[in-house]
């Protein structure tokens, strides 16, 4: 890959986030699925969990939204990346090249910007593909028995 290709080297996350194109921006979304995930926030400490619930917008099986375009329309608290404030940080995995990209980390190596190919990020085992449920099928309520922990 070219030097110049890997525009999300040399820049704060703060930076891209005012320079790059909606198409460049978007590429660096590894198609995980985990923002999709539900959470839990605890009122006391505010620690957010996460459970293996999903929006149900959320194609569990690709990892895909629905509705990207549409998404607001159909949740309109859907979690928007851009601008990316600390608070929004919070709701993103700790393995989403945003957060990574704002710690001053590089991409992981299956991270389909480096790897080349969309399923890089299904085949390291990063993505919800086959993990997760759609809150279609999970009522509210038993969402605290979904919880779980990623290995970051």
């Amino acid at each position: 890959m070219k030097a110049q290709e890997r525009f999300w080297e040399n820049k704060s996350l703060a930076e891209l986030s005012e320079t790059l194109s909606d198409a460049q921006w978007e590429s660096l979304c590894d198609g995980c699925g985990r923002c999709c995930l539900q959470k839990l926030e605890d009122e006391d400490t505010g620690e957010v969990h996460y459970t293996d619930v999903a929006c149900k917008l959320l194609d569990t099986q690709s990892c895909q939204c629905k509705h990207y375009e549409s998404r607001f329309k159909h949740v309109p608290d859907c979690l928007t990346i851009r601008p990316l404030s600390e608070q929004k940080m919070n709701w993103l995995p700790l393995s989403c090249a945003y957060v990574k990209l704002h710690r001053g980390e590089p991409l992981a190596a299956w991270h389909p910007l480096l790897s080349g190919t969309p399923d890089s990020v299904h085949a390291a085992g990063m993505s919800m593909v086959g993990r997760c449920y759609s809150e279609t099928t999970v009522p509210v309520h038993e969402w605290p028995v979904h919880l779980i922990k990623f290995a970051e």
